[in-house]
C-alpha cells in the first residue's frame, strides 16, 4: 500500500470510529450522574492500535460539545478519555491474549470513571462517591459489552492494521 493510501486509510478509520462514537453517544444516556454511554464500547479498540486513541478522543470531544457541563466536560472529559485510552493501550501492549487485553481496558475505563464523577461533583454538586459508583457501573456495562463485541469483531477483522 502506498504511503498516501495508508494515510487515507488511517484517517478514514479514525473518522469512522469518531463518527460512530458521536452517534452512539446521542442515542444512549450519556450525560449526568446516571449514564451508560454506549459509545464507550470503542475504548476497547485502543488495545489493538493507538490510532483508536485519537478516534475515541475526537468522538468524545465532539459529543461533549453538547454536554450540559459545558466547557468543563469538553476539556476535562476529553482529557480523561485521552488518559484512559492511552493507559489501556500501554498497559495491554505487551499482553498477547485478546481477552486479557480487553479485560485490562474494561478495568482501566471503569476505574477511570472517577474523572467524570469529579466533574459532576464540582459542576453540579453531585455526591462524589455515589456518582463514581453510578458512572462506574455504566462505564463497566458499556465497556464490558464492547469487549465482547470487539472480541468477536477482532476474530473477523484485523483491528491492528
Amino acid at each position: 500500500m502506498s504511503n498516501t493510501k495508508s494515510r487515507v486509510s488511517e484517517l478514514a478509520k479514525v473518522a469512522l470510529v469518531a463518527a460512530l462514537y458521536v452517534a452512539l453517544t446521542f442515542v444512549s444516556p450519556s450525560y449526568g450522574a446516571i449514564q451508560c454511554r454506549f459509545s464507550e464500547i470503542f475504548n476497547n479498540f485502543t488495545v489493538f492500535n493507538k490510532r483508536y486513541i485519537a478516534a475515541v478522543t475526537l468522538g468524545c470531544f465532539i459529543a461533549n460539545l453538547w454536554s450540559p457541563l459545558g466547557i468543563v466536560d469538553i476539556v476535562f472529559g476529553t482529557l480523561g478519555t485521552v488518559v484512559m485510552t492511552s493507559l489501556s493501550y500501554f498497559l495491554s501492549k505487551r499482553v498477547s491474549s485478546v481477552p486479557a487485553k480487553l479485560a485490562i481496558c474494561v478495568a482501566v475505563c471503569t476505574l477511570m470513571s472517577w474523572s467524570v464523577a469529579l466533574e459532576l461533583h464540582i459542576v453540579s454538586q453531585a455526591p462524589f462517591w455515589m456518582t463514581y459508583l453510578t458512572v462506574g457501573i455504566g462505564e463497566f456495562i458499556a465497556t464490558a459489552i464492547g469487549a465482547v463485541i470487539t472480541y468477536i469483531l477482532s476474530s473477523k477483522l484485523d483491528l491492528t492494521d
